[in-house]
């Protein structure tokens, strides 16, 4: 079959909507699934900042949803027409992924990053036949359709918005994953969440609707009007003695810390924000070595880097989807929709601060 894409040719260029062509149905155990929207994360961004770790041309997107139009072979456990959101792959065989840890999979490097399942990886060409790298993330959603593993495909109920539940598999994940499940964030916490951005305010609203004291730090003032409007005290970055201020209006430090920035500056003063026995999580990938000032973890306080909120998709999404029928986590207001026709523009935003969540529509037949 031939469809739209948005397609990545070098790490300079910018995105070209152009035609593909997927050359097999769906093997055993996969899905196709027509994209209805799928999500811009920053970590398809940095693909052109990736050192040439990541194959090229490729399609990327990885907060994809839509509706399962064929599936291969009787075990997938899903149907022609079921509404299904995308998330991460992982390999269902390893011991984390047995125990309930899908994204601390021993092969999600391979699987996600750096080339794909070995299995069907080369079906994918381009107009002339030239080839595409392997699935982006088990999906390559910046696309009319995907053919993903039903492993990571959720499904979800028919009545919901699905072309705005993409960024619930990754971005909205991650953020309210590490606040409900990394934290276990309850009534009577506090949290400080640094920066507001797409994770930092799923964040927010994930302990906010939790009944948590929330802080959140940012740059951005249109940032903070968000965070405060979900309900925590903002604060700017650059504040005098922000980890003081923190501390005041948590009531002695922050018992958990949530940073988003990757950097430095701020990491030692969410560890300066903490109580004793606080506990600071990391989201974002680090590029340089960091350096931990002195007093910053001592008297119990610890940190601890977290991949995809610790979640099992298919039971953080379901609970999402009910907060948010719940008017309790409105990820809908993050969002701005563009054709995906648009991409180019939707990252020039996205890049700018201008937007918190891009979600790319597809605008191919029968939509």
């Amino acid at each position: 079959m031939k469809f739209t894409a948005a397609v990545l040719r070098s790490y300079e260029s910018r995105f070209a909507v152009e035609e593909v062509r997927l050359d097999a149905g769906p093997a055993d155990g996969e899905v196709l699934v027509r994209i209805a929207g799928c999500g811009m994360c920053r970590t398809d961004l940095a693909v052109r900042r990736s050192a040439g770790r990541s194959p090229l041309p490729a399609v990327l997107g990885h907060e994809g949803a839509g509706v399962v139009v064929e599936a291969g072979g009787p075990d997938t456990g899903l149907s022609i027409g079921d509404h299904v959101v995308l998330s991460f792959d992982s390999c269902g065989r390893c011991r984390n992924c047995l125990g309930a840890a899908p994204a601390y999979c021993d092969t999600f490097a391979p699987l996600n990053l750096f080339g794909g399942r070995e299995e069907n990886a080369a079906r994918f060409t381009d107009a002339a036949g030239g080839a595409l790298a392997p699935r982006w993330f088990g999906q390559s959603s910046f696309a009319e359709y995907a053919m993903v593993a039903a492993r990571n495909a959720v499904r979800v109920d028919p009545d919901l918005p699905v072309e705005l539940l993409g960024p619930l598999g990754c971005g909205f994940l991650t953020g309210a994953g590490a606040v409900l499940n990394s934290f276990g964030v309850g009534p009577g916490d506090t949290v400080a969440v640094f920066g507001a951005g797409a994770v930092g305010l799923a964040a927010v609203l994930a302990a906010t609707t939790a009944g948590a004291v929330t802080v959140a730090v940012d740059r951005q003032p249109e940032r903070l009007a968000l965070a405060e409007r979900f309900g925590a005290v903002p604060l700017h970055a650059a504040s005098a003695d922000l980890p003081g201020r923190i501390r005041r209006r948590t009531g002695g430090g922050a018992q958990y810390a949530l940073d988003t920035t990757g950097s430095a500056r701020l990491i030692n003063d969410a560890l300066r924000a903490l109580r004793p026995t606080g506990h600071l999580g990391l989201v974002a990938r680090l590029h340089t070595a960091l350096a931990l000032e002195p007093g910053t973890l001592d008297r119990g306080r610890r940190i601890s880097h977290i991949c995809e909120g610790d979640a099992v998709p298919g039971l953080l999404i379901p609970r999402l989807t009910g907060l948010w029928r719940a008017g309790r986590f409105p990820f809908d207001q993050l969002i701005r929709t563009y054709p995906l026709a648009d991409i180019n523009e939707a990252e020039r935003d996205c890049e700018a601060g201008r937007v918190v969540k891009p979600v790319l529509v597809p605008e191919g037949p029968g939509r």
